[in-house]
């Protein structure tokens, strides 16, 4: 018998739906001592929360978070909802004794992250950040890699998530939807969107990073603002790229922009080692490319590891060996590992104290930006 852990969803878009997909689906697949059970979801919009609601089995529903916290009957906050109200609602949520779930960017900046992550110590909650690309398998393959000295030394680390959707000049900012091109509501544009989850993956595979020098631009300075309706300058980053090194004295390079034309989701990174280097492609998920110098010199090749078999981090709980998964079941196995953490009494990674790691490199990513200067990034 499974024991009921009753899940408040904040926010019911993209993420929501992901999340919602993710706590509905675990159970089947993995053996777990809890069962996520969608007790309510929120939204300021009744007219919109409700559809959402019904259409994934949420029993109940609320227009304010603050009643949704004040709730006995939650175990579970999963806070969906724009960057610039994390903090609020975790702070709040850990001092309600609630176990928290939120999404990627942590918070606005490094020390709005310092308070969410002294208030769910202090609480002693047990808290995630939803950094799926952890749980793809062939990224958590890699890792393995990685950590079993596969690559030896590492020398190189390269990254870039590329997408095209904002190219448009006639393209609003803030409200629903478009909230992101909003600087108060995102805090920053591609660096906390996209180049977080490169620079968390980075972090997870490499170790941290010491210093960086960035270089960000905005294509377009004024969009007309859906709250507002007047035409406001543009806070946010469109494109970004820095140079880092990493404290293993690896060299990096990152990109990442909204402008490249063609693109809609394109995450990639490459680590070259002595011994071995690894690729990955968020458009080829469920393969990891493998070169190992050590092979003999005739054969000696890329492989490319169909990441489907038994043996495989994750595959064990789906199909037969050869048929892959997708982006979606990143978010299962995340709900499995923090369900599993939970029952043992063990933190599952990211939890807030360590995507601030990454806050405090999106923070120093804009510092050098401004500053057109090498920057030292704070340690967690």
């Amino acid at each position: 018998m499974t024991k009921p852990l009753n899940v408040g969803m904040i926010g019911y878009g993209f993420m929501g739906r992901a999340h919602s997909n993710a706590y509905r689906k675990v159970n089947h697949f993995f053996d777990l001592e809890y069962r996520p059970v969608l007790k309510a979801a929120c939204a300021r919009s009744a007219d919109n929360v409700k559809p959402f609601a019904a259409k994934w089995g949420y029993e109940s529903t609320e227009t304010d978070w603050r009643k949704l916290i004040e709730r006995k009957d939650i175990d579970l906050i999963d806070i969906c909802t724009p960057n610039n109200t994390h903090a609020e609602i975790a702070t709040a949520a850990a001092k309600a004794g609630k176990m928290i779930l939120c999404e990627k960017p942590l918070s606005m900046n490094g020390p709005e992250g310092v308070k969410m992550v002294e208030a769910v110590e202090k609480a002693k909650v047990p808290n995630m950040v939803w950094y799926n690309y952890r749980r793809v398998p062939a990224v958590t393959l890699a890792k393995k890699l990685i950590d079993e000295g596969k690559l030896g030394r590492i020398f190189h680390y390269r990254a870039k998530f590329l997408q095209d959707w904002t190219i448009s000049a006639d393209l609003p900012q803030g409200g629903t939807g478009l909230w992101r091109l909003d600087v108060a509501a995102a805090g920053s544009g591609v660096t906390g969107d996209l180049l977080a989850h490169c620079i968390d993956t980075a972090l997870w595979l490499n170790g941290g990073i010491d210093t960086l020098n960035a270089m960000t631009e905005t294509f377009i300075k004024e969009r007309k603002h859906n709250l507002t309706g007047k035409v406001e300058k543009v806070g946010i980053d469109d494109a970004c790229a820095f140079l880092a090194r990493f404290s293993n004295g690896s060299l990096a390079t990152f990109e990442s922009t909204r402008y490249a034309r063609g693109h809609k989701a394109l995450y990639t990174f490459e680590i070259n080692g002595e011994h071995a280097s690894i690729f990955w492609d968020l458009h080829d998920l469920h393969r990891l490319q493998y070169f190992d110098h050590r092979d003999q010199g005739q054969t000696r090749g890329w492989r490319s590891i169909h990441v489907s078999d038994g043996d495989h981090p994750y595959m064990g709980h789906w199909w037969v060996p050869g048929l892959q998964i997708g982006y979606e079941h990143s978010f299962v196995h995340q709900v499995a590992d923090f369900l599993e953490g939970v029952a043992k009494g063990k933190p599952a990674m990211p939890d807030f104290r360590d995507a601030l790691r990454t806050q405090y490199v999106c923070d120093a990513i804009l510092q050098s930006a401004k500053e057109q200067k090498w920057v030292k990034v704070v340690e967690a």
